[in-house]
């Protein structure tokens, strides 16, 4: 158990893709209260992992007020934030943190992966945001650990507008973790193709296969640290702009 915190006034909104009771939400936000943090959450109502950066346009979204702090929205996790920011807190968070994800997210995943678009979600704020996963689904209190470790910490450093901090931690007792590193983004393979099924009715259907296996996870890569029990921070950014290319395709015309 971490230990409390002198408390502040620094507001942190929580949210993640795996819904508003997932287990990983409710040990961060058990954490962040006894370290002494303002806590609001808002986070989707059911599982939206794989959602990545969708806003919901054809329907209107229905905030559910669970309990004092807690709202339950029937949308993506960017909406939940989106909302969060800029209708639902009462006063202006100052981070945003997303998690703790039952998985890994690793590599090519930050592509699809709806707790690190909430956490994108957060970029306009006062403090960068963070994206938290568990390699897996039993130690959320390591990952809880260390992320208030990291807040201590991070509080006094400055980042680039655009940054969202992409951490992964080891499913594994704390003790049992060898440190911290500051990594890249891995790649993975060419997932498998869909499966095809043919549903009760006679329709064909489809099931999205499942990840590709690991490509580039050499030392340095976000899965290098976690196969030795480091905790992995990757600093991605908003830009997608490739500027290497930019010259290449000067001089284009109709």
């Amino acid at each position: 158990m971490p230990s409390k915190r002198p408390a502040n006034n620094m507001h942190l909104l929580l949210s993640n893709d795996d819904g508003v009771h997932a287990p990983g939400l409710a040990m961060l936000l058990a954490q962040c209260q006894a370290a002494g943090f303002q806590v609001t959450v808002v986070a989707p109502d059911r599982d939206r992992s794989g959602a990545s950066n969708s806003l919901t346009l054809d329907r209107p979204l229905h905030p559910l007020h669970l309990s004092e702090g807690i709202i339950s929205i029937n949308g993506t996790p960017t909406d939940c934030v989106h909302l969060a920011i800029n209708s639902l807190c009462a006063s202006q968070p100052q981070r945003v943190i997303s998690g703790i994800n039952a998985g890994a997210n690793l590599g090519d995943d930050v592509l699809y992966s709806g707790t690190v678009a909430a956490a994108m979600e957060g970029r306009f704020l006062e403090h960068t945001p963070m994206a938290v996963s568990l390699m897996g689904k039993t130690h959320f209190a390591t990952a809880a650990r260390v992320t208030l470790a990291l807040l201590r910490q991070l509080d006094k450093r400055t980042f680039a507008s655009n940054t969202v901090l992409n951490i992964n931690v080891p499913d594994v007792p704390y003790e049992q973790l060898t440190g911290i590193e500051v990594t890249r983004l891995g790649h993975r393979q060419r997932s498998d193709n869909p499966v095809k099924s043919i549903n009760p009715r006679g329709k064909e259907c489809y099931w999205i296969s499942g990840v590709g296996a690991p490509q580039d996870a050499g030392p340095g890569t976000d899965f290098y640290a976690l196969s030795q029990n480091r905790v992995s921070i990757t600093p991605i950014k908003v830009d997608m702009t490739s500027f290497a290319v930019q010259a290449s395709l000067e001089g284009l015309t109709l």
